[in-house]
């Protein structure tokens, strides 16, 4: 089942035309939401509440905001701002308010894994985001894709990356650290065995 639709899938549903739906938006009778692309879309309550089925609500819907430094407190403020003005334009009442202090690279998050393990437990039905990249920096289709097993809807308000130079630069040296450190652990490694060869050819 899909959470939202377009104006051409939503018009099918329906029986209506993709121009009675404009006209629709315009004269109030059937609001379309916007995207951030300022693209019209509707969502499945308001096919239900269309055939006069009762939608009803599952599930929290939580806001998770992240930065990665306790410098950048900040820009966590400014997020959290932009995530509350976008759930009130789109009428989005939030149960519950999250937020970490941690790289995107770090999985361990206080409020990022108890966020993974209600979506789990089938708790919550809706996520907003700011972007991609404030839930996870890498690996992030993985987690989408456990969020939609457990009909849990994630909403990206910005599609775009807006990490900042600093932040993306801090989890690049991260990650070449991980590396090095791992290379060096099979160089230490191959040596033990070549050793280890030696000795029982010696014998």
């Amino acid at each position: 089942m899909k959470n939202t639709y377009s104006p051409k899938e939503f018009g099918q549903l329906i029986g209506r035309s993709v121009i009675t739906l404009q006209t629709w938006d315009r004269k109030g009778i059937l609001h379309a939401y916007r995207s951030p692309t300022n693209r019209r879309y509707y969502t499945h309550e308001q096919y239900l509440q269309y055939r006069g089925l009762v939608a009803e609500e599952q599930g929290f819907t939580v806001v998770y905001a992240r930065v990665s430094g306790v410098a950048q407190k900040p820009d966590l403020v400014t997020q959290i701002n932009a995530l509350a003005t976008y759930c009130k334009e789109h009428s989005i009442t939030v149960d519950e308010w999250m937020s970490d202090i941690g790289s995107g690279l770090n999985y361990k998050r206080k409020h990022f894994n108890r966020l993974m393990e209600m979506v789990e437990l089938g708790q919550v039905r809706r996520i907003v985001i700011a972007h991609r990249d404030r839930l996870v920096r890498f690996g992030y289709d993985y987690f989408e894709a456990l969020c939609e097993r457990h009909h849990t809807e994630l909403v990206i308000i910005n599609g775009n990356n807006l990490s900042s130079e600093q932040e993306l630069v801090r989890d690049l040296i991260t990650i070449m650290t991980v590396f090095s450190a791992r290379l060096h652990w099979l160089r230490s490694y191959k040596k033990a065995i070549r050793d280890a060869a030696v000795h029982k050819n010696q014998d």
